[in-house]
């Protein structure tokens, strides 16, 4: 599953607030599609995480969103505003 699918998947599973083991007990062994990587459970996530509960499917998204591992950050340190670390451009100033 897509991660940002995962709100309407808590929103129609479970009836909020959620504490904790209710929710991994009706999601947790559902596997997030990770872009750069190997895919997570969202147990998996939420281990790194002490939230005993959730009010709402739009807190327990940004909890999972928050928590998610580097599979699902594209390149790290990439800025495009400005030059690119190790390229060598020339500048024009006016």
């Amino acid at each position: 599953m897509r991660l940002a699918e995962t709100r309407n998947l808590f929103a129609r599973t479970l009836s909020f607030p959620a504490d904790r083991e209710r929710v991994l007990d009706a999601v947790g062994k559902t596997e997030l599609d990770a872009p750069y990587g190997d895919p997570e459970t969202i147990e998996e996530v939420l281990r790194r995480t002490d939230e005993p509960s959730f009010g709402s499917p739009d807190e327990l998204f940004d909890t999972v969103f928050a928590n998610v591992g580097d599979q699902y950050i594209g390149r790290k340190h990439y800025d495009d505003r400005g030059a690119q670390g190790g390229i060598e451009t020339e500048e024009v100033h006016f």
